[in-house]
Parts: structure tokens; sequence; C-alpha cells
């Protein structure tokens, strides 16, 4: 965690979508994290830092995208295993996010490997370290927060589908939110301590109200009647797995809590459809695809026999033309 302080939430003009997927995520951490896509330049990496101030608790705690495997998983002491018969371990990001969140920033340029152990420890909440017989078990549950911009790589489907709600940003910014932009990135810049300063009142009100709905998020049944509708919409946009319906009636209920309610309503199986649909919906649904029956075959003319059309056995014999037939010369024997 670094002293520096970052850029408030409350304080980011626009990006609406994005700051409500994020509040979810601090609500409802079993949510799964949030993927946010957009062209360079948009602040995905300020608003994502954003979420810190959020937290229920854990720290905020950012991959390097040039990291190693050993800084990400952590490094055993050989050393001290085999001369003091105990293995000292030493923490990588996996062993500080837990708890907390785990951002990667460009996350699509991550080399593969990384990838794979990213996905093992986030379907198991567990990251084992294993080296020359001497092994080491730890927890690493996290909330993994993703920033890319799709111009620059497409993200492997297993690590796509890991992230509970998606989020696009726009790369066109109205000229009076543009300069709104500008200047309170400007002041934050020149002052950072005092711009968060001024923006302290309206934070802290985005956070109380992120803890309240904390509070309110157990009261809120995870109703038959909002999954039955979320199932169908899932099967109507042709969504692989169930991971979809999981993270959209969470989302859902979260969405609940943060309007204040009792209850999952309409409303909020709404509000957070295009997050849980946009990097799993398919391009061809079941119900969208036609499926075109097929056409039969005409069936055969019945032809009677003597039209020549009967059955192959019955055919008679064609004669065929060979020209005029030549008469061979009578030559003399020969005496």
């Amino acid at each position: 965690m670094s002293d520096t302080p970052h850029f408030p939430l409350s304080a980011v003009v626009g990006a609406d979508d994005l700051k409500l997927a994020l509040c979810l995520t601090a609500i409802d951490p079993k949510i799964g994290g949030v993927l946010i896509e957009g062209p360079r330049g948009m602040a995905k990496s300020t608003l994502a830092r954003g979420l810190a101030d959020l937290l229920a608790s854990g720290q905020f705690v950012t991959l390097p995208l040039g990291a190693t495997e050993e800084r990400l998983v952590g490094t055993l002491d050989l050393d001290a295993a085999l001369g003091e018969g105990r293995a000292q371990f030493s923490p990588g990001v996996l062993a500080k996010a837990d708890g907390g969140v785990l951002y990667v920033d460009e996350v699509n340029l991550l080399p593969d490997h990384l990838v794979d152990l990213l996905l093992d420890v986030a379907a198991s909440g567990t990251n084992l370290i294993e080296r020359d017989g001497i092994s080491h078990r730890h927890s690493a549950r996290f909330v993994l927060i993703g920033t890319m911009n799709p111009e620059e790589g497409e993200l492997r489907p297993q690590l796509l589908d890991r992230f509970g709600l998606n989020v696009a940003l726009s790369g066109q910014t109205l000229p009076t939110e543009r300069g709104q932009i500008i200047r309170r990135r400007l002041d934050f810049d020149s002052d950072p301590q005092g711009f968060c300063q001024q923006w302290a009142a309206e934070q802290e009100a985005l956070r109380q109200r992120c803890q309240q709905a904390r509070g309110l998020l157990a009261e809120i049944a995870l109703d038959d009647q909002a999954l039955e509708r979320i199932t169908e919409r899932c099967f109507a946009a042709g969504v692989d797995g169930l991971r979809a319906d999981l993270v959209w009636l969470r989302a859902a209920r979260a969405h609940a809590a943060w309007r204040g309610a009792r209850a999952i309503d309409e409303q909020d199986i709404d509000a957070v459809a295009e997050f849980a649909l946009r990097h799993r919906r398919r391009d061809n649904p079941p119900s969208a695809v036609h499926q075109p029956q097929p056409t039969p075959a005409p069936a055969p003319a019945q032809s009677s026999p003597a039209e020549g059309q009967g059955q192959w056995g019955e055919l008679p014999a064609q004669a065929l033309a060979t020209g005029a037939r030549r008469e061979v010369p009578s030559w003399p024997k020969k005496p």
C-alpha cells in the first residue's frame, strides 16, 4: 500500500456505470470483481484505485505487469528449511492481497504462465508453493480488478469468465465533462492532500452508503422469483456455464442493498444485466438461431414400362448405329 492518496471516487466525473459496478463489488466481494475495458487515456487505473477507500477490510494490492512468478506466489527459503528444519516463506502479491483487492493493469498483456497461476488460485482460494519437496499453503481470497485496452489484445476466455462484472468505457466524452475532468486532475496533481480533503465529505458519504448496504445485504433473500427471471434471460443470451446466473443474482441483491431496499426488484435485475452478460453473451444464442427444416427431396416420377422408364432390368435393348457396312475385297489365292 502506498502512502500517496488515491483520487477519490466521488470526485470522478461521469463513468456512472463503472462507479456503480465498483460500489457493488465493495458491497459484496463474492460478486467476483470487475473487468474495465476502454481505450487509452480513460482513467481506468484511477477509477479502479478509487475502490480502495470503499472496502470493508483488506488491502488494495497491485500486480506489476512485469512481475515474475516468485513475485506473484512468493518464495521458500531452502537454506532455512535445510539448516533449521522449518519452511520460511516470503509472501508474494497473492498473500498480501488475501482478503482485499488484487489489481492488474493491462491484464490482457499478462504472460500465460501468470494467467494460469491466477486461474488456479482464483478457483481454489488457496496458494500452494512447492520447491524441492518443501511446500507451503496459505489462503488467497481476493477480489480481482483488471483493466485492459481491447485494441492491444484479447483476454483468455478462462480468465475473462473469472471477472464477475464487465464494464466498457466509451472514448467519446462531452466537451463540458472533458473540461471538468482535466481541471480536477490538475487540482489533484498540484495538491493531492488538499484535493482529497476538499472531497472528504462526499467520499465519506459514499463510504457510509456502501457500509450500510453491506449491513443490509444479509437481510435480502436470493429469492426464487428473481432467480427464475435471471436464469431465463441467461439462457436467452446463450451464456456458457452457470457463473453468469450466480453473479447476476448476487449483483442484483447488492444493487437492492445499494438502494436501501429489502427485496430484489425488477429494476435491480435490469440495472446489472449488462455488467453480468457483456463478456459472456454469445453472438448467436440458442433462442435466436433459426434452424431451417430440411426440404424433402421430390419423389421420383412413376412411369410405365411402355415409356422405357420402368425397372432397370426391364429396359429394352437399345440399338446403336455403327455406320455403313464395308465390303471386304476378295483377293485371289496364292498359287
